[in-house]
C-alpha cells in the first residue's frame, strides 16, 4: 500500500484516521502531534527569554515512551536557548530490568548531550523494589508501593533541579485507561485533580504552588505508534515490561479498550477528548473551594493531606 501523501511504500495504517503513511510522513505525523500538544497546553510561556530560561525535567525511564518524548523535545528545542532539558532517571532496584533501561537512558542523553540525573530507591529510602515485593507488609500490588515512591522522587527532584515543568511520557493508551478508570469509579473530584495536575493547559489550571506543574506532550499518540517511532528512529529504548507489574484493574481496562478500538477505531481518541472537556468542567466546579487541608509531613516535611505522608507510612511498615 502506498503512502497517502507520496508514492513511497506505507509502513503503517492508522485505522482511526484511515491514513497510510510511509516512514518519513509517519515520523512527521508523530512529531507534529507532540509539538501541537506543547502549543495547546501553553507549555512555553510567552514571556520566557534566553536570559531567564525554563528548565524542563523529563521523567526518563529508558522505555519507549520517555525515550521518544525526550528525542522529540530535543529535536524541537535543541536550538532554543529559552528551554533547557534535563533527564531524571529513577532506579527502583529491580534486578535484570532497570539496569538495562538505565543503559538506554545513558546512551540517549550522551548522544543528545543533555544533563542526566540518576536517583535510586536504595540511596533515597534504603530499599530495593525486589525486597519490597518479597516482604509486602501492606499486602498490596508492587505498583502501589512503587507509584508512591516514584511520585515522591519525581516531585522532590524536579523541585531540587529548579524545574519549571515536569514532563512524563504517558501516551494515548495510558491516558484513555486512566480516563475510563475515573469514569467507572465515578470519581469526579479525581477528574478535577487530573486536569489541574497534568491534563489541562497551564493557563487554565487551578493554581498549585506546592508542586512543579506536570505535562504529557505524548498523550495524543497511540502506544503502538510510539513503539514504531522508536524502531524507525533506532532509539535506545528498553522495551520490556517490569517483572513486578501487576495492576489487575488497569489490565482489564486496557484489554477492554483494545477490544473497543479493534471494533470501533478512534475510541481512545473520543474517550480522552470527552474526558478532557469533563475534567475542565469539574476543575471549574471545584476551583476556589478550600479543598484538601495540606500540611507538612511530620517525618520528611513533604506536602501531604495527613500527619505522616503515604511514603513515610510505607517506609515505616517496611522497616
Amino acid at each position: 500500500m502506498d503512502c497517502n501523501r507520496c508514492e513511497e511504500e506505507a509502513i503503517m495504517h492508522a485505522a482511526y484516521s484511515g491514513a497510510h503513511l510511509c516512514e518519513n510522513h509517519f515520523r512527521e505525523s508523530v512529531e507534529k502531534r507532540v509539538r501541537r500538544r506543547v502549543r495547546r497546553d501553553d507549555l512555553v510561556p510567552h514571556d520566557v527569554t534566553p536570559e531567564d530560561p525554563q528548565t524542563w525535567v523529563i521523567g526518563l525511564s529508558g522505555g519507549k515512551d520517555s525515550v521518544v518524548l525526550t528525542r522529540i523535545l530535543y529535536d524541537t528545542f535543541a536550538e532554543d536557548p529559552r528551554i533547557e532539558l534535563v533527564g531524571l532517571t529513577i532506579h527502583e532496584g529491580i534486578e535484570g530490568y532497570r539496569d538495562k533501561s538505565l543503559e538506554a537512558c545513558v546512551d540517549l542523553t550522551d548522544e543528545l548531550d543533555i544533563r542526566h540525573e540518576v536517583v535510586s530507591y536504595e540511596e533515597e529510602f534504603g530499599i530495593q523494589m525486589d525486597d519490597v515485593v518479597e516482604d509486602d507488609p501492606e499486602n498490596m500490588a508492587a505498583c502501589a508501593y512503587c507509584g508512591v515512591f516514584r511520585r515522591d522522587i519525581l516531585s522532590r527532584y524536579a523541585e531540587n533541579l529548579g524545574a519549571d515543568l515536569l514532563l512524563t511520557g504517558h501516551n494515548l493508551d495510558d491516558e484513555a485507561q486512566t480516563a475510563m478508570m475515573n469514569f467507572l469509579e465515578g470519581d469526579v473530584e479525581q477528574m478535577a485533580k487530573h486536569f489541574d495536575a497534568s491534563l489541562g493547559p497551564l493557563s487554565e489550571r487551578d493554581e498549585q504552588d506546592e508542586f512543579v506543574p506536570r505535562a504529557k506532550p505524548l498523550r495524543d499518540v497511540p502506544e503502538k505508534e510510539v513503539a514504531l517511532y522508536a524502531h524507525v528512529e533506532d532509539l535506545p529504548a528498553h522495551i520490556t515490561e517490569c517483572p513486578h507489574a501487576s495492576e489487575a484493574y488497569r489490565g482489564e481496562i486496557q484489554q477492554l479498550l483494545y477490544d473497543l478500538e479493534e471494533n470501533h477505531p478512534g475510541t481512545r481518541h473520543s474517550i480522552l477528548s470527552g474526558y478532557e472537556e469533563l475534567a475542565a468542567i469539574t476543575s471549574d466546579e471545584f476551583s476556589g473551594e478550600d479543598g484538601a487541608d495540606l500540611q507538612d509531613c511530620a517525618e520528611c516535611g513533604s506536602t501531604t493531606t495527613r500527619e505522616i505522608c503515604r511514603k513515610c507510612s510505607l517506609l515505616e511498615s517496611l522497616a
